[in-house]
């Protein structure tokens, strides 16, 4: 069995980081953000939204609770006004594939440290216990 550094194990994460840089799924990603900063309704409904939670803050700070629910509602339409763009909801599908990919990595690292670790120490690898736990388990027969 080999023994790898910390060092090692960063640089082949970059790397992994650098592959999945240049999956399908980030580069549809990238061109779906791109789109999404070049639509002049979009920076403009953003822009709305941000001088309205501006407002909101100004109307929270100082009690002015019926003109906050005001702001807030106007916040809310306009949140809606976006999600509703085909534009955003061709980003946030990028965004949430990129992001599947992601747990997908993460989860199939988990899931083979995991076996790894069961299966060097003799452990039972249905159950996911280690050998040690195995071996010293009520009802072991090695106790």
């Amino acid at each position: 069995m080999e023994n790898y550094t910390k060092e090692q194990i960063i640089a082949q994460a970059r790397q992994l980081a650098k592959m999945i840089a240049e999956t399908e799924e980030v580069d549809f990603f990238k061109r779906a953000e791109a789109q999404l900063n070049e639509n002049q309704k979009v920076r403009e409904k953003i822009a709305s939204i941000k001088s309205l939670q501006k407002q909101a803050v100004n109307f929270q700070h100082y009690g002015k609770v019926e003109a906050l629910k005001q702001v807030e509602a106007k916040i809310d339409a306009l949140s809606e006004e976006l999600d509703e763009l085909p534009i955003i909801q061709q980003f946030k599908e990028s965004q949430a594939d990129v992001n599947g990919l992601l747990q997908l990595v993460s989860t199939t690292i988990s899931t083979h440290v995991t076996d790894e670790i069961v299966t060097a120490t003799d452990g039972d690898l249905l159950r996911g216990e280690t050998g040690s736990y195995v071996k010293n388990s009520p009802g072991s027969s090695c106790n």
